[in-house]
């Protein structure tokens, strides 16, 4: 799994097809961990749009560990669906640590999991809110701590989307 992970850190800023599938054992190990500890996962995502989630449910014996989550585009949806206040959110902005952290604290508590995971950036091509295009903010919010980390991805859209499940997934097993 090393080997993978630094291969990963490599791809980060490369522009080359990414090839999502090639991370399928950093998945399954994931969806292990949350069985076996008998732990629940969920995830807002924005810019992948559902990619984790979709990922996720790949994993044969899943919905042992998602009941379901959230898809959160706009900041209009991320404030009524996960009940995020929008003066805070457009005060931080959501491309910001902050909104990664309350997508993956609010998502974990509406679904009553005890693992919440927040993805928002700039996909691209376009840059968005003054953040150059791959700019991401991933938070995991565990039953101890949350975490973010930001990662500059290069690629095209799609490859950025990829980029930040695997970083996800990688961040999640980290808090496991």
């Amino acid at each position: 799994m090393q080997e993978l992970l630094q291969e990963f850190k490599r791809s980060q800023t490369s522009s080359a097809p990414f090839v999502l599938e090639k991370y399928d054992s950093l998945f399954q190990f994931v969806v292990k961990q949350l069985t076996q500890q008998k732990q629940t996962i969920t995830a807002a995502e924005s810019l992948t749009a559902g990619l984790f989630q979709t990922t996720l449910a790949s994993v044969p014996g899943a919905s042992k560990v998602l009941e379901g989550g959230f898809i959160t585009y706009s900041l209009k949806m991320k404030a009524q669906l996960l009940d995020i206040p929008a003066t805070k959110l457009q005060e931080h902005g959501v491309v910001s640590q902050w909104t990664a952290m309350q997508m993956a604290i609010h998502s974990a508590q509406i679904v009553n999991s005890n693992f919440g995971v927040g993805l928002t950036g700039a996909a691209g091509p376009e840059s968005l809110e003054g953040h150059a295009a791959g700019t991401v903010w991933i938070a995991v919010n565990s039953p101890t701590t949350t975490v973010a980390q930001q990662f500059k991805f290069a690629g095209n859209r799609a490859d950025v989307r990829k980029k930040s499940v695997v970083a996800a997934f990688n961040m999640v097993a980290n808090s496991l």
